[in-house]
């Protein structure tokens, strides 16, 4: 399996990401930077964290214009696992692949530590070396992590089972306590927490690699075996 991990102006946490992939996960990946990227022949697509064009505007909104945009969302249409991470699930909300919006944090202060999560959904791609309703430790790191979405909106993700991951004490006033949702069709998480943070018991935890585990577990039960 091979991940592409795309570099944004402004991106932070990419040698982060790839380092999950390659290192901790034992997966080929590429760091693919945004103007000449060509992620057709990648497996996954992975859309690190940081403040890509320095979040002018909107954080992740000059970034959902750019040229490797209509790529990622071929690849969504495929059905290829689709990874943002902080400024990449920033990035997802504003090209409009997954529903809502990102607030500033509620107390409008940068938080960075690590936060329990809770597994609401044990059943994606991204999620099937959990248990369901687990207490897993990520940490995270951000301004404007304070997912906000309409009531409407909000019941349609508990309807559809689209709710990943809520926090255990909401750090950043997140409506439903949201901390990471899935498109409907299960291809795309978007997340605030930081699992490639938490890939090695030196970093503080060893939770994040489950997630790579499940895309790779994934991808192996419906690649590999038909190959």
């Amino acid at each position: 399996m091979k991940f592409a991990v795309v570099v944004f102006p402004g991106s932070n946490c990419d040698r982060d990401m790839y380092h999950a992939a390659k290192d901790a996960l034992g997966a080929e990946a590429d760091l693919v930077w945004y103007k000449e990227a060509d992620i057709s022949g990648y497996d996954a697509i992975l859309l690190p964290g940081g403040f890509s064009y320095g979040d002018y505007l909107r954080s992740g909104a000059i970034a959902a214009t750019s040229p490797v945009i209509e790529q990622i969302r071929q690849a969504v249409e495929d059905g290829k696992p689709v990874l943002g991470v902080c400024n990449g699930f920033q990035v997802l909300l504003e090209m409009g692949i997954l529903p809502g919006a990102m607030l500033k944090n509620e107390k409008l202060k940068f938080m960075c530590h690590f936060q329990n999560l809770i597994v609401e959904n044990a059943e994606t791609m991204f999620t099937r070396e959990y248990e369901a309703k687990e207490v897993i430790s990520i940490p995270i790191a951000h301004g404007e992590g304070n997912y906000y979405c309409d009531s409407e909106t909000l019941e349609e993700l508990r309807a559809n089972n689209q709710i990943a991951f809520t926090y255990e004490n909401n750090p950043n006033g997140s409506v439903g306590d949201i901390a990471g949702i899935t498109n409907k069709e299960g291809n795309v998480l978007g997340m605030m927490p930081h699992p490639e943070r938490a890939v090695e018991t030196l970093l503080g935890s060893e939770d994040g690699l489950r997630l790579f585990q499940s895309i790779l577990t994934h991808w192996r039960n419906t690649h590999a075996i038909n190959a």
